[in-house]
């Protein structure tokens, strides 16, 4: 078989920008971002599915190899890759915030610890959440529909012909408030049942001065909390389930998939 070496950079050429899109979405999507997850399993698994999906994609005809428009292009694919990644980290977060508001109503602000996967300090519970999510979203195959929809993304947004319009933007902007009400509906139980007790010590506190509160109630307030978290759990899995899904119909919205 005999190869041109034009054919060789049309071919190189093609299935770098494939795996563009595919390594940015790799690097910042959940599970798959996380440090935890081999970066050479990471890059051969990207590498993989852009080999995968070349003979299935629609490829438009490329400028020459090294050309100032090619490079554009492939930054417009990592833009797409990392910001549908971000989408969906979002809704990871939501757990994540939750917890923090959780811990520092319960006394356990100072109680953090390195989180692995991200490489930064977030409280026990924050970490205990995110964990759980996690399982949660690989056990329903969570992880083989994100590689669903970026696969179909190359049919929504074929390479080098749409480019994110500032509306896709400003929905990732405003999905900001909405991580924030999120996290708030999953730590409000906890918080209006943590706010009673620090309302009992309050009356505690002026009935029977000469006790020391802060003795007495950072205990109790720190088991009352695990208590109402241990409880809290019957509508985790709902409300895992709900942000989760937000989180897919915001990546879903972004690719433009409908």
């Amino acid at each position: 078989m005999n190869f041109l070496e034009a054919e060789v950079l049309q071919w190189v050429t093609e299935t770098l920008l494939i795996l563009t899109r595919v390594g940015a979405f790799f690097l910042a999507a959940p599970v798959f971002g996380s440090k935890l997850f081999n970066a050479r399993a990471r890059l051969f698994l990207a590498l993989l599915i852009a080999l995968l999906l070349k003979p299935h994609i629609q490829l438009p005809s490329l400028p020459d190899a090294l050309s100032l428009q090619l490079w554009v292009m492939v930054l417009h694919e990592v833009v797409i890759g990392v910001t549908a990644a971000f989408a969906m980290q979002l809704a990871f977060q939501v757990a994540v915030l939750a917890g923090q508001y959780i811990a520092m109503k319960m006394g356990l602000g100072f109680a953090s610890m390195n989180d692995p996967s991200n490489g930064v300090s977030i409280t026990v519970i924050s970490q205990y959440y995110l964990m759980l999510i996690t399982l949660l979203f690989i056990a329903g195959d969570g992880h083989l529909l994100l590689i669903r929809l970026l696969a179909e993304s190359f049919v929504a947004m074929p390479l080098g012909s749409s480019v994110m319009s500032a509306k896709n933007f400003w929905l990732l902007v405003s999905a900001g408030s909405w991580l924030f009400s999120a996290a708030l509906l999953i730590a409000l139980p906890v918080l209006a049942s943590l706010m009673i007790v620090n309302i009992a010590f309050g009356v505690m506190a002026r009935s029977a001065p000469q006790m020391n509160i802060f003795a007495v109630g950072f205990p109790i307030t720190l088991i009352m909390g695990m208590f109402i978290v241990y409880f809290g759990f019957t509508t985790f899995l709902g409300n895992y389930n709900r942000f989760i899904q937000e989180g897919f119909n915001q990546l879903r919205t972004l690719l433009n998939l409908g």
